[in-house]
């Protein structure tokens, strides 16, 4: 299989894969969408809302900001020394407030680390009216898009072309080039296959020594009912 890129930028990618066919061009398509984490809100602490939006609403949101991601800095939860409680090193903490009238958009989110911040300050929360105000806490954590759409970092697609090549194209939602975003899902794909190929093994090996055992555990079994029958023809 070959890969050749056709356009690379920050934001989009182009490329071809040759040598290849549909069951490869979608694991691509997929793992460039899910296999590589992102950063989102994961939870909202409200001590003041007198906006319009129930905090349900201004929460959901809010967890679909595109934020800067920095991989080199923080960690999965799941693989966190705090055990996934929350620290320095998987979260990353932001407050909001502001006061009415007027619109809160993402940009008033402020960050407690500036490497984590909202990719876009013009996004629209909810609106404010005389005497509103909104109050609260938000903790960031990187994530995968199979647990919530908010982790998806990129937009990934692909066509068939006439000489049977496959021509992908690739977005990035956040900070991350559309470059890194693949090379980050082919690695993280390759790892799958390798954990795949590593069960399937295994199960064989298993299957395999479960015969053995039952092929070493017949013959016995044999002589146990030749014993039997030998006693029965004793004592007819």
């Amino acid at each position: 299989m070959k890969v050749q890129y056709l356009q690379k930028d920050d934001k989009k990618v182009t490329f071809v894969v040759k040598d290849a066919d549909y069951t490869v061009a979608n694991a691509i398509r997929k793992a460039i969408m899910t296999y590589v984490p992102s950063m989102a809100i994961d939870r909202v602490t409200v001590y003041e809302n007198t906006s319009p939006i129930y905090e349900e609403i201004i929460a959901q949101r809010l967890g679909l900001v595109p934020l800067a991601t920095d991989l080199k800095t923080y960690t999965l939860k799941s693989e966190c020394k705090c055990g996934g409680k929350g620290c320095a090193r998987c979260e990353a903490n932001f407050i909001l407030e502001k006061s009415g009238p007027g619109v809160v958009y993402s940009g008033d989110m402020k960050p407690q680390d500036s490497k984590v911040k909202p990719v876009y300050d013009n996004m629209p929360i909810t609106k404010l009216g005389n005497n509103q105000k909104v109050k609260m806490e938000m903790a960031a954590r990187l994530g995968f898009m199979t647990e919530h759409a908010k982790f998806q970092c990129a937009l990934a697609s692909y066509k068939q072309k006439d000489d049977g090549e496959f021509e992908f194209f690739a977005e990035s939602y956040n900070n991350l080039s559309a470059k890194d975003i693949v090379d980050i899902a082919m690695e993280n794909l390759e790892a799958k296959v390798e954990e795949l190929e590593d069960a399937f093994a295994n199960a064989k090996h298993k299957r395999k020594s479960a015969d053995e055992k039952k092929e070493e555990e017949l013959p016995k079994e044999e002589k146990v009912i030749e014993d039997l029958e030998k006693k029965a023809a004793k004592k007819k």
